[in-house]
């Protein structure tokens, strides 16, 4: 009798994260695997699923403009337990730290089904940074019964917790598997990402520092100050800015204040994965308040500089291939200043060891859910 798997994914992280987990459990026997998406970022989740080919079995559908905290996460935890009334998994797979996340584990709490968490055991120490992910994150611990960490520090991290080291596996961050596979698919067809050819030319010749922003306590005077440090750093004629622009309109009010149509700085729409590896494999250097770019930078030998106070990847950190600096306009722009001017500097951070991984955490989880699922 096979079992059924039920993957839950919202985000757009999420679904580059867990798109190559659906693949690698599709193809293990003795599992039905179904995916539900909440739609917790439309546009951005809809590019994911169309380059990794994958068309949900379930749609909710619950994104809506403005949406508090607290509606969606009510919206999330009712829809999805219909869902699971519906398709009565025998496992349900979440990942990492959205609501869509929190929301799925407790409805399976709630139907006494097996809670698999993949990327567990990321902390901050701080449950405001970041917010709300870190108490996500944390509120799943204890409900899984498989932990899927992508690092050693993430598996202590959950052992200091009282988690069952039985149920902690690690496995690497599944984000380097979508990212070399992408990276397979970009060689075999330029073309998926031939929308930065313009970037390419129009900046030849000069460093290109690319830019991504979008965390909630940064909003205010913290997007303010990152403004103002693209600015100054555009203000380098050997310099060029690439800037996916989130399209929440804290970030967007921000950028506009300051930044205006600066000619070394290319604010363009939210790109594709496709692209996003491409513009990655591009840059110099990555400025960034992401999560999951901490992880892919390194693994393309791109130095990291972290507009956070605190990050759930210290593994970067103490690699040396991220750095933490803040929103402090100051600090952004010495240091991004450092690296460019500085060769030795850029060299210890562009070829340190990447710890996240290596592109096989899919087929590591999909065997261990396999065994747990059909006994």
């Amino acid at each position: 009798m096979t079992k059924r798997v039920l993957v839950i994914f919202g985000t757009r992280p999420e679904a580059i994260k867990l798109f190559p987990v659906v693949r690698a459990l599709a193809v293990r026997p003795g599992l039905t695997v179904r995916t539900c998406v909440t739609a917790q970022h439309r546009g951005l989740l809809d590019q994911v699923l169309a380059i990794a080919d994958l068309v949900p079995d379930i749609d909710l559908d619950l994104m809506e403009p403005g949406q508090s905290l607290d509606r969606l996460t009510a919206r999330l935890l009712v829809g999805l337990g219909e869902v699971m009334d519906a398709e009565r998994p025998d496992l349900v797979v979440v990942q990492g730290d959205t609501a869509t996340a929190m929301a799925g584990a407790l409805a399976a709490y709630y139907r006494r089904v097996t809670v698999a968490h993949v990327e567990a055991g990321l902390r901050s120490g701080d449950i405001y940074h970041p917010w709300p992910e870190e108490v996500n994150r944390r509120i799943v611990a204890p409900i899984a019964e498989l932990h899927f960490a992508p690092t050693e520090t993430a598996a202590a991290a959950l052992r200091r917790e009282n988690i069952d080291p039985a149920t902690i596996h690690v496995t690497g961050n599944t984000v380097i598997d979508a990212l070399l596979w992408t990276q397979g698919r970009i060689a075999a067809d330029p073309a998926l990402a031939g929308g930065l050819d313009g970037i390419a030319a129009r900046f030849a010749g000069q460093r290109l520092v690319l830019v991504t922003t979008h965390r909630r306590e940064n909003f205010g005077e913290g997007m303010a100050a990152i403004a103002r440090a693209i600015g100054r750093i555009a203000d380098r004629p050997d310099v060029a800015v690439v800037f996916p622009m989130h399209p929440n309109p804290e970030v967007v009010r921000a950028m506009d204040a300051v930044l205006g149509t600066r000619a070394n700085v290319a604010r363009i729409a939210p790109l594709d994965y496709p692209h996003f590896v491409r513009a990655l494999a591009l840059c110099d250097i990555v400025l960034t308040d992401s999560g999951g770019v901490q992880e892919e930078a390194p693994a393309l030998g791109k130095p990291v500089l972290v507009m956070r106070e605190t990050t759930e990847r210290p593994e970067g950190v103490a690699a040396g291939t991220a750095r933490l600096v803040g929103t402090d306009e100051d600090r952004i722009v010495s240091e991004i200043f450092t690296l460019l001017g500085d060769s030795d500097a850029y060299a210890a951070m562009a070829r340190a060891h990447n710890p996240f991984g290596d592109g096989q955490a899919a087929a590591r989880i999909a065997e261990i859910v396999a065994h747990v699922a059909t006994g």
